[in-house]
């Protein structure tokens, strides 16, 4: 593990989101990303180094529509900055930790990325993430 990455943050509306986040607390964006083969859109905020992400649901079976159909607006995820995903996941899965999958997915700007399951992560879900 390097350090924390990003604190992944659900939202109905990004738009709305940054009244707060860049409007009153004065973080800047820096840019918004969709991806296309998650269903989210994405934004990504600077805080002194560590990261906000905001994620947004651009379709309705996307992961993040169901969580805020289920659990509404707020905390989605804390992502971990890692050398080598595979070999992250790899060893989880050797200690018995439950991946949400067994290879890693293609994330926001250019990463490599994996989750961890919260029933293995102590109730948080848990993104491994490896910048390219």
């Amino acid at each position: 593990m390097k350090k924390l990455d990003h604190i992944g943050i659900a939202v109905k509306s990004i738009e709305e989101a940054l009244k707060l986040y860049s409007g009153l607390l004065g973080y800047q964006s820096k840019g918004e990303e969709v991806l296309e083969t998650r269903g989210i859109k994405v934004c990504f905020l600077d805080v002194n180094g560590t990261k906000i992400e905001l994620l947004q649901p651009v379709r309705e079976d996307s992961d993040i529509s169901k969580y805020l159909e289920k659990k509404g607006e707020g905390l989605h995820h804390l992502a971990y900055s890692v050398d080598n995903v595979q070999e992250m996941i790899d060893k989880a899965k050797a200690m018995g930790l439950t991946t949400l999958s067994d290879t890693p997915k293609p994330g926001a700007h250019n990463t490599l990325i994996a989750f961890i399951h919260p029933k293995s992560a102590n109730g948080v879900l848990t993104e491994l993430v490896q910048h390219n």
